[in-house]
């Protein structure tokens, strides 16, 4: 007899948000002159789990897509897509694919690369 609890999995995700980073959309805007400009916005500021990746899961990733370095886990959110960026501290994570585990609406793991 199993005694999974769903509230474990909930207590788990939470521990490991322990990073506050802020999700950026590119938006065009228009400067003085009229010329079109590509600036980031700020769409969320919030609590992430950012893991380097290694080992089996670096391997499994660069079979993928030899760009993914970095998973970065945060709470589910409506509208995330792979046309953002996620910002911490001075650095910035390009989004490659979005993962939905179990596609419980529990949470989102962001495949992502460091953007140089």
């Amino acid at each position: 007899m199993s005694s999974y609890n769903c509230g474990d999995q909930k207590d788990s995700l939470m521990r490991r948000l322990n990073k506050r980073v802020t999700i950026k959309q590119l938006t065009t805007t228009t400067d003085s002159h009229g010329q079109p400009m590509d600036t980031w916005t700020d769409v969320a500021t919030l609590w992430a789990g950012i893991e380097p990746l290694r080992g089996r899961e670096f391997f499994a990733a660069k079979a993928e897509n030899a760009e993914v370095t970095t998973r970065i886990r945060i709470r589910y959110r409506e509208g995330i897509d792979r046309t953002m960026v996620v910002g911490y501290k001075s650095t910035e994570f390009e989004i490659l694919y979005i993962i939905h585990p179990e596609f419980g609406k529990r949470e989102l793991q962001l495949m992502c690369k460091e953007r140089q």
